[in-house]
């Protein structure tokens, strides 16, 4: 066998996702798109806003020598410069370019970040529900993942972390709002968070880094705000892309800022760029790095989402789910109605529904709902969403 052991281990945990895909890909040959109900994927639909249009072909007329050119592996410094201003404002603190790199993508960055700090067997603690890939990316470079539950809303439990700390404990992952969850961690429990790593990297004498996922940041609902983590907590890192707040997932562009105050900067940095080029990434793409250096201001129809979540939100209520109102971002992941949350997906298939177990996520009874579809596809779904529940009661 040609493929490594490994990875055959991976690709039956990450199956899932895949797995309901292809069945997606299966049943609308067979029914009809439109006859099928498909919240599987967290593929942002709403359109990049106008401005994007309008950015990038002017920025694709300019053929100056040299614009196609290597830059910085960390990045245009003028493009850093604008990113840091507007993070200044969300960071609640001067941030200058210098503290930033550009990244292909959030998963480039989130890869940086542990090429850069893990030392083989470091454990990362992850927080359940979790973006499945948070784990792959761990292995990617020697470190292991340490799985801590949220409470019953998906907020940080900050006693079952400091129990999960341990002298091996390098950093912990936080993604708010979250994926799959959409829950926004509410700015005490941060406080409280960046309390207990200051109280544990000193009584270990080694840091403990915070790093937040952020690419759902300006996808919000109900004026709900997302906290700064560098005002909690100096030892952090924020990683985040435009895929989702621009619409431009296939065009890999991220970024991911240090806090100014972040212990060992000078080499925490250099050895960021030196893993942006070692991986493989070389740097961002330049095209897409000019582009959104114009954008910063600019975000999609964030109502378009908000409407979807209360229209997802009342047909779930109506088939008597139980959940947590999302905060943030484009999920939401009800308790199904049999603790086998497997077994419920497939009744959800019987209507033609596609849904994702949360044991996908590391949170078994739940289903992740991605709600990043048309609103007549959501609302169509409602009577099938109900016979899934009665078939499920019935059982």
């Amino acid at each position: 066998m040609a493929v490594s052991e490994k990875m055959k281990l991976f690709a039956t945990k990450s199956s899932w996702i895949r797995k309901m895909f292809e069945e997606g890909a299966r049943m609308k040959a067979a029914h009809g798109a439109e006859n099928v109900f498909d919240f599987s994927l967290g593929n942002p639909d709403a359109p990049p806003p106008a401005q994007y249009n309008e950015v990038i072909r002017e920025i694709i007329r300019d053929t100056s020598p040299g614009v196609h050119a290597y830059m910085p592996n960390g990045g245009y410094p003028w493009v850093r410069e604008a990113i840091a201003a507007r993070m200044s404002a969300e960071q609640k603190m001067t941030i200058g370019h210098g503290d930033m790199l550009m990244t292909c993508g959030a998963a480039g960055g989130l890869n940086i970040v542990m090429k850069a700090l893990l030392n083989p067997g470091d454990e990362v603690i992850i927080l359940a529900p979790y973006f499945v890939e948070y784990g792959f990316y761990i292995d990617n470079h020697g470190g292991l993942s340490k799985v801590v539950a949220t409470d019953g809303q998906f907020n940080l439990d900050i006693k079952a972390i400091e129990a999960a700390i341990s002298e091996k404990t390098k950093a912990i992952i936080i993604n708010s709002p979250n994926n799959p969850c959409g829950q926004i961690y509410s700015e005490d429990s941060l406080w409280a968070l960046g309390e207990l790593l200051t109280e544990a990297s000193d009584r270990l004498d080694s840091a403990i880094y915070l790093i937040s996922d952020e690419p759902y940041r300006k996808i919000v609902f109900d004026n709900h705000e997302v906290p700064s983590i560098f005002a909690a907590y100096s030892n952090s890192i924020v990683v985040s892309s435009y895929s989702k707040d621009l619409s431009l997932p296939g065009e890999r562009i991220g970024y991911l800022a240090v806090h100014p105050g972040i212990d060992d900067k000078a080499n925490l940095l250099d050895a960021l760029t030196l893993a942006n080029r070692i991986l493989g990434f070389v740097n961002a793409p330049a095209l897409m790095q000019r582009v959104v250096a114009e954008l910063q201001d600019a975000s999609v129809d964030t109502s378009i989402y908000a409407r979807r979540k209360d229209l997802i939100c009342n047909i779930l209520g109506d088939a008597g789910f139980t959940f947590t109102p999302p905060k943030g971002a484009f999920y939401v992941f009800p308790q199904t109605p049999i603790a086998d949350d497997v077994r419920f997906v497939s009744l959800l298939l019987e209507e033609k529904i596609l849904a994702v177990p949360g044991l996908g996520f590391g949170s078994p009874g739940h289903i992740r709902i991605a709600f990043c579809i048309p609103d007549d596809v959501i609302a169509r779904s409602a009577d099938g969403f109900k016979r899934a529940v009665a078939k499920a009661r019935a059982l």
